[in-house]
C-alpha cells in the first residue's frame, strides 16, 4: 500500500516537472541576460525579427509586465500562497486532468522563477520586449512572467471549454429524457 506522500508525489509529479523545468530555463535565460546585455544598455535584435521582438535587460521591481511597482515583498507572499494552494490543489485534481496539472506547474515554476530573483536581487530580471515597431511595446517580461501569463490563460480558456462541454452534455441528456415517451418524467 503506498503511502499519502507517495499518492501525492504520482499526482503532484507533472506539476513539478513542470515547474522544475520553468525554473531552470528562467534562471538559465536570466543569467545570461545579466551577462550578456548591460542594464539598460543596448537593445540586442534577433536575427529575422527586426523590431518586433527585441532583447533589453531591465530591473522590474513590480509583478509581471512591470505593473505595481515596488510591492516585491507582496509578490514573494503571493507567490508562497500560489504555491502551497497548488500543491494541496494537486491532490484533488482527477488522475485524468494531466492538462491542468501542466498548466499548474506552469504559474508554479513561473511564480518560484520571479520570487527567486526577488529574493536574491531584490527585483526580477526581465529582458524580452515584444510590440509594434513605432507604435507600441509591451512591457518588458521574462520566460517567468510568459509561464504564468500561458498558465493562467490556459487554465481560463480550459474551464470555459469545460463549462461549455458539460452544458452541451446536460442538454442532450434533457433532450433525450424529453424524447423517452415511455420515461416517468417525459411530458
Amino acid at each position: 500500500m503506498m503511502s499519502k506522500i507517495g499518492v501525492w508525489f504520482r499526482r503532484a509529479w507533472i506539476v513539478l516537472l513542470i515547474a522544475g523545468v520553468v525554473i531552470a530555463l528562467d534562471q538559465w535565460s536570466k543569467a545570461w541576460v545579466r551577462a550578456a546585455i548591460p542594464n539598460l544598455g543596448d537593445i540586442r535584435r534577433i536575427p529575422g525579427l527586426g523590431d518586433v521582438f527585441l532583447l533589453e535587460h531591465v530591473h522590474n521591481y513590480g509583478a509581471a509586465f512591470g505593473i505595481l511597482q515596488n510591492w516585491g515583498n507582496l509578490f514573494v507572499v503571493v507567490a508562497a500562497v500560489v504555491t502551497v494552494a497548488i500543491l494541496i490543489y494537486v491532490w484533488h485534481i482527477p488522475a485524468n486532468q494531466t492538462f491542468i496539472r501542466v498548466l499548474l506547474g506552469l504559474q508554479m515554476g513561473g511564480a518560484i522563477g520571479n520570487v527567486i530573483d526577488r529574493l536574491t536581487q531584490g527585483y526580477v530580471t526581465d529582458f524580452a520586449k515584444l510590440g509594434i515597431p513605432g507604435f507600441y511595446y509591451i512591457p518588458n517580461f521574462n520566460v517567468a512572467d510568459s509561464a504564468i501569463v500561458c498558465g493562467v490563460i490556459g487554465l481560463g480558456i480550459y474551464i470555459i471549454v469545460e463549462d461549455i462541454r458539460q452544458q452541451r452534455a446536460a442538454h442532450a441528456r434533457q433532450a433525450a429524457l424529453a424524447a423517452d415517451t415511455s420515461h416517468p418524467d417525459a411530458s
